[in-house]
């Protein structure tokens, strides 16, 4: 006789599924220049589509002019100290003492000689590059090298997916092996008349 006010039986529950591995997010791109979920990547570093204030290209020259110029008034000052190096060292009351000391400032003055012509060479026989930078409302600047009709091209293809939401764009662009961005001229070219204190690029 079944008694009146029994709790029925609880069905057992059902085992939990295993949980599902998270999915591991794609690691960035590191070559390149790629456009998806509107960010702009370029060689690993990643740009904000909407921070992007100006596409453009131009031809990345190097200081030539400057190096030169750099170079003479260095030599010039070299050369005189090693003038006065052989001038002491002809005079009649040089010891040896002095002689060792004007054989080594001679040396040194010669290796002097020698940098600065390589430094210079390094300059002045130097390619021109042609760039496409990627400006943002910030400071950062983004470079990259490639064939002048190609990278055109991009400036189009970049300003077009700024103002698409659903933009995606791959393309394999180069990258900049310069070691000092000062020794060339970076910028637009402006002609200024008047005034003082400006600072500017002339080509």
């Amino acid at each position: 006789m079944a008694s009146h006010g029994a709790t029925p039986p609880v069905p057992p529950r059902p085992p939990k599924p295993p949980a599902q591995p998270t999915a591991t997010p794609a690691p960035p791109p590191s070559e390149g220049l790629v456009i998806s979920k509107r960010l702009l990547w370029v060689h690993g570093g990643a740009y904000p589509l909407e921070n992007i204030v100006r596409v453009h290209t131009f031809v990345l020259t190097p200081r030539r002019a400057q190096a030169v110029g750099r170079f003479l008034k260095r030599a010039g000052i070299t050369a005189a100290v090693i003038w006065l190096c052989l001038f002491i060292a002809d005079g009649p009351a040089t010891d040896s003492d002095m002689e060792s000391v004007t054989a080594l400032a001679l040396l040194v003055g010669v290796g002097l000689l020698v940098y600065y012509f390589s430094d210079m060479a390094s300059v002045a026989f130097a390619a021109d590059h042609h760039v496409l930078a990627v400006e943002t409302n910030g400071r950062s600047t983004a470079l990259v090298t490639g064939k002048r009709e190609y990278l055109e091209g991009l400036v189009r293809e970049i300003a077009e997916a700024i103002d698409e939401p659903n933009a995606q764009l791959t393309a394999w662009v180069g990258a900049l092996n310069i070691t000092n961005y000062d020794n060339y001229y970076f910028g637009d070219s402006v002609n200024m008349y008047g005034g003082t204190g400006n600072t500017g690029v002339s080509k």
